[in-house]
């Protein structure tokens, strides 16, 4: 079979040679015995790389290139060509992982068990949708480096695949056919209890002490208490469905910094929170900054707690308030508020009137209404009053700002930002009759407001955008339109839309125009 011994080399004796591999049967036998004998060593023993095998002398033969090619190809074992990556300490590759962009991180762990370890390391923040898995402790094992847990979605008992699904804000779940149809159904057995929801927040806060941001529903004051204890780094809490007990709680949370309280969702749960809840949390959270009150009972004496033991309270939101009139005087206590924010309030103060000679907040910088009924007159210029050195004011969607609720602006003077949108009832001489009054207006944006023309600017408003330095003026949102739609064929009758459009395939234009007008005679008749 083989080359008899002592035969020279050459390349033509190679190229007649048979093109049957049993010419090199030994040779092969030893490599793939090698290869066997290394796969059933443990990866622990296995060396770095491997050296060069010698043949057995059972296979030596006198031509010494076939051999040669052998020799000058050393075969690494199969776990370091399979397994380099595995090499690397779990502190290398953590860092590796961490650099990349999380659209790539997702699909890092379907790699391997260690990669879906390493992958839960680098997660920190996780919306749980399924409670059993807090309460089995998965949660912890499969991600052990969490600081922000939303397990708001994972209180609700909801029914799978139902086929009706419901979303308010940050809270979306799966409704049952069953459903009563009442103002609160939330609360008819479709939310664990609270000694089930406190449970996994004892749970929870034994296994995260570094926990910063926490979002849950229908937790009571113990619950909250294991969490202020055990998590002395918290700084971001939401409740859902809290009330006035609930909130003793969360005073033991000496470095709250932002709070959100939802009492009422119209539809969904109906909670109470009332001037008790609000002075126990400003005796207790006195390091707030940020303060959300998401349909809230009160009154003025609630509003001045907050103002007198947050001293650091530089945000105020009011969602859906339910606060009695006469509190707006009550913001004068909060001396380093710096923005206000109004989300769909049916009101802002019925009940109370001030004059120019009120208090106003020393600090304040930012209005910001969406989705308001600004219909009072006497109400919103009372909150001007309150709000007197404002830089920026934001319009966004609001019902009944016309022209002489709008006229109120005028008792401001500090305006440097005006933004408008949605406010289809303002008018370009409503507008202009408050900006000229506005000197240190720098910045203007005006944006789908249906009563502000073009045609209508006049020389003296041409005047104020000239001095300027932001102006964003998109008024009318038809003009926009049909601006972006000119050269194409949209928007145009339809006769000359279809001559125009419709011809193809291999009908000419004539016979496409006379199918159009012969199908709409048969239509009318």
């Amino acid at each position: 079979m083989g080359l008899q011994r002592g035969t020279a080399y050459s390349p033509e004796k190679e190229n007649h040679r048979p093109t049957n591999w049993l010419w090199k049967k030994k040779a092969l036998n030893h490599v793939l015995s090698t290869m066997r004998r290394h796969s059933l060593i443990p990866k622990n023993t296995q060396p770095q790389y491997q050296t060069h095998v010698p043949p057995p002398p059972s296979a030596t033969v006198a031509t010494e290139k076939p051999t040669a090619k052998i020799q000058e190809t050393p075969l690494p074992p199969i776990g370091v060509v399979s397994h380099k990556i595995s090499l690397l300490s779990d502190e290398v590759l953590l860092n590796i992982l961490s650099k990349l962009p999380k659209s790539q991180r997702n699909a890092n762990f379907l790699v391997s068990k260690r990669w879906l370890n390493l992958q839960g390391r680098l997660v920190r923040s996780i919306k749980l949708l399924e409670w059993e898995f807090l309460i089995s402790g998965r949660l912890l094992t499969r991600f052990p480096n969490l600081v922000h847990i939303d397990i708001s979605n994972g209180c609700i008992v909801s029914s799978r695949n139902s086929g009706i699904f419901c979303s308010q804000r940050d809270v979306s779940f799966d409704v049952g056919c069953n459903v009563g149809c009442n103002h609160s159904f939330l609360e008819d057995n479709l939310v664990l209890n609270a000694e089930e929801v406190d449970k996994g927040l004892r749970i929870m806060a034994g296994a995260y002490p570094n926990l910063r941001k926490l979002v849950v529903a229908n937790s009571s004051e113990m619950g909250l208490l294991s969490v202020a204890e055990e998590c002395p780094t918290l700084q971001e809490l939401e409740l859902f469905m809290c009330n006035d007990q609930v909130l003793r709680g969360i005073a033991a949370c000496e470095n709250l910094q932002i709070l959100r309280l939802n009492g009422v969702i119209d539809g969904l749960f109906n909670s109470q929170v009332s001037d008790v809840g609000l002075t126990i949390l400003a005796q207790g959270c006195k390091r707030l900054v940020k303060l959300e009150l998401n349909g809230c009972n009160g009154t003025y004496e609630g509003i001045k707690a907050i103002g007198q033991c947050c001293p650091m309270l530089e945000e105020l939101t009011l969602c859906n308030h339910k606060i009695e009139g006469g509190w707006l005087p009550a913001l004068s206590y909060c001396e380093n508020l710096r923005a206000l924010r109004f989300l769909s309030c049916k009101k802002i103060d019925d009940g109370f009137e001030l004059d120019e000679h009120s208090v106003s907040c020393p600090a304040f910088e930012r209005l910001h209404l969406e989705k308001c009924q600004l219909r009072d007159k006497r109400s919103l210029r009372a909150l001007f009053l309150v709000c007197l050195n404002m830089r920026k004011l934001v319009l966004t969607n609001c019902w009944g700002l016309n022209d002489d609720i709008f006229s109120t602006c005028t008792v401001l003077r500090r305006v440097k930002s005006l933004s408008v949108e949605g406010c289809s009832m303002l008018t370009t001489q409503g507008l202009e009759s408050v900006i000229v009054s506005w000197n240190q207006l720098q910045s203007l944006k005006i944006n789908s407001c249906n009563g502000i023309k073009d045609s209508e600017v006049t020389p003296m408003l041409s005047r104020v955008f000239s001095t300027l330095k932001d102006l964003q003026w998109k008024p009318d949102s038809k003009s926009l339109l049909s601006s972006n739609l000119q050269g194409s064929s949209m928007g145009r009758r339809g006769g000359k839309f279809f001559r125009k459009s419709m011809v193809t395939g291999n009908l000419s234009r004539t016979e496409t125009v006379n199918q159009i007008h012969s199908f709409l005679h048969v239509a009318t008749l």
